[in-house]
């Protein structure tokens, strides 16, 4: 018997009898490390009726603790403690009394160095966020691959399109070449789902990468082929949920394995504030963590100790295998926040200076804000995550540059946004954004504007955070405008060997798309140096008369942007500014190459922004 992850299983002997027969099919974690943080491991072993076995190492550098029996006969846990492992194969023995069934060589591999200490993504960093199916068809060997149950269907909407991990790679350049130091993939582990399995939110095997997008090996080396070039890896996870066809909605380790396992369907309310709010019942929080996202998502018991460590272990093992930089955890506040404060603390004492971002979907800052890491709450959750997805600062860009300027509506709406920062403990660890995978396009949120598109990137690259930009974002996608997701994740033009269109050749593309590729690509490059605006404090002032003006600055940089939604030529008075203006004479405008002399005010175009590099 062989398994998908380079594990050695020798089969020794077995009892024949048709109620009896035992089997060892697969372990989870596949393989672990020596000299982890964490001397402690617990394994998940799975196989026809092998609840009853006993296990025991050969070695007494493995020294197993305890095995757990589980409600099904499939099932056993063994805790392991590694303390004296140094890397290399150990047998462990499986055995029915005195008669030995199976023996497992496990091993544990020497850990890459510098892993403990690498380095996460921060505030100098910009990602790119692909949706794998949707990207590039690298490899079309794997867009149909047997036994899985949905094959390719490129002309339907929400059909697998047969990118890949190969079309990642061969975009790699292209990348690197606009300014990007990090990418961000859509899930890319198996979703052997009926349909609907493109997006990749419904996990069936949490250590595998699906076949249709290439294997662990091909991810791992895309990983390391980025970081080769200065680009990280980004994974995204997701622990709230499983796929409905996964091999536990059939035959779970514990009766308690799925929340809400009934027939009678329970679907979150998706009411987040519920967790916070000091007066919420009872019956709307156990529905907003214990509810299903959708019925082909089963909701995860992490009350469950073993589903627990089962999750953390998960994460550890692909920040580990796949050198990963940082982590995107889906939906972050729907599983139970005990656990998540377990899950992010123990990720964080492995690898220091990781990074992880969570996803709370809503337009509070105060929601949000409860989930980083120094947060004081009055109810003593303390989390350990580094970042957040800033909504409300994306849903504030949008609204700044489409609505008519007024005493509460357009750009006074980013200031407003800005001005609740006291909110986070850190807010430069948050990522920043004007569109994702579940939203409307940035140029159709702008009214496919060109110029309002520049000042949303603008903004974009100079405020403070890490700023994400979707595929396709650089060359005004428009697709989806009526919010569907199957559309918004269209493909990118390049990525199928018959496209008549290459962003990454820059062939087909339209001269306002030309345009603003070319215009985030200056931006990028040029943000990628400036650690004034990496590190740099900010200083903003209330907008009036269509401008809004704010300043990076250290104690030797100093950057003004101006956002001028003005039509025609206007005069910004400069005396308000003087504070951050002092000792300055002029400033250099990066996009233009144009220098403005400080006098009394400045003759600007309108519908533009700039930014001046103060002297």
């Amino acid at each position: 018997m062989t398994t998908r992850f380079l594990l050695s299983v020798f089969f020794l002997s077995f009892v024949t009898g048709p109620l009896y027969a035992q089997e060892v099919d697969k372990v989870e974690p596949p393989f672990w490390w020596a000299d982890m943080v964490s001397t402690e491991l617990q394994l998940l072993v799975y196989g026809k009726n092998i609840k009853e076995l006993s296990v025991t190492s050969e070695s007494s550098s493995i020294n197993i603790i305890k095995v757990h029996k589980t409600d099904s006969p499939n099932y056993l846990f063994v805790d392991i403690d590694a303390t004296k492992t140094l890397p290399g194969y150990y047998n462990l023995v499986f055995s029915d009394g005195a008669k030995v069934i199976h023996k497992l060589s496990y091993e544990f591999k020497k850990r890459k160095a510098g892993s403990a200490n690498r380095q996460g993504i921060d505030a100098s960093d910009a990602v790119y966020l692909i949706t794998p199916d949707r990207f590039a068809n690298g490899d079309t060997s794997n867009d149909e691959v047997a036994g899985m149950k949905e094959g390719l269907q490129r002309g339907k909407e929400y059909g697998r399109h047969g990118g890949d991990i190969q079309g990642i790679s061969d975009h790699l350049d292209y990348i690197q070449n606009m300014g990007f130091t990090a990418i961000w993939l859509n899930p890319i582990l198996t979703n052997d789902q009926q349909k609907w399995s493109y997006h990749g939110y419904s996990t069936t095997d949490y250590y595998g990468v699906d076949p249709r997008f290439g294997t662990n090996e091909s991810y791992v080396q895309l990983s390391e082929r980025a970081e080769d070039m200065g680009v990280g890896m980004i994974m995204d996870i997701i622990v709230n949920h499983c796929g409905s066809e996964h091999r536990w909605m059939k035959d779970a380790p514990f009766d308690d394995w799925i929340n809400q396992p009934s027939t009678d369907y329970l679907q979150t309310n998706h009411r987040k504030e519920t967790l916070l709010d000091p007066y919420a019942s009872a019956i709307d929080r156990k529905t907003m963590v214990e509810g299903w996202f959708v019925p082909t998502m089963p909701d995860l018991n992490q009350r469950n100790p073993f589903m627990s460590t089962y999750l953390i272990q998960n994460s550890i093992w692909w920040i580990e295998y796949a050198h990963l930089s940082a982590i995107r955890q889906d939906t972050y506040s729907y599983p139970f926040k005990e656990f998540m404060s377990d899950w992010t603390c123990a990720i964080m004492t492995e690898y220091p200076n990781f990074y992880i971002v969570g996803e709370e979907w809503i337009d509070d800052t105060a929601v949000i804000s409860y989930w980083q890491q120094g947060k004081m709450n009055v109810d003593e959750n303390q989390s350990c995550l580094p970042g957040l997805m800033d909504f409300p600062l994306c849903f504030s860009i949008s609204k700044a540059l489409v609505n008519d300027e007024s005493w509460d509506t357009g750009l006074i709406e980013l200031y407003k946004s800005l001005s609740k920062d006291y909110h986070y403990p850190d807010p430069a660890q948050l990522v920043i954004f004007t569109d994702n995978h579940d939203m409307k396009r940035t140029y159709v949120q702008l009214g496919e504007d060109l110029a309002k598109f520049k000042m949303a990137m603008i903004f974009l690259m100079t405020t403070r955070g890490i700023p994400q930009l979707y595929y396709g974002t650089e060359i005004l996608m428009a697709t989806g405008k009526d919010g569907s997701h199957g559309y918004i994740r269209s493909d990118f033009p390049g990525g199928w060997p018959a496209d008549s269109i290459s962003v990454k050749d820059r062939i087909g593309l339209t001269s306002e798309q030309q345009n603003g590729q070319s215009f985030c690509k200056r931006l990028l490059q040029w943000r990628k140096n400036q650690t004034t605006i990496h590190k740099g404090k900010l200083m903003h002032f209330v907008p009036e008369n269509g401008f809004y003006v704010y300043f990076r600055y250290d104690e030797t940089n100093t950057v003004m942007v101006i956002l001028n939604k003005n039509e025609g030529t206007q005069e910004l008075n400069l005396s308000r500014f003087q504070e951050r203006l002092d000792g300055y004479s002029k400033g250099i405008d990066i996009l233009s190459g144009r220098q403005y002399e400080f006098s009394d005010a400045l003759r600007l175009e309108g519908g533009q922004g700039y930014i001046l590099e103060l002297d």
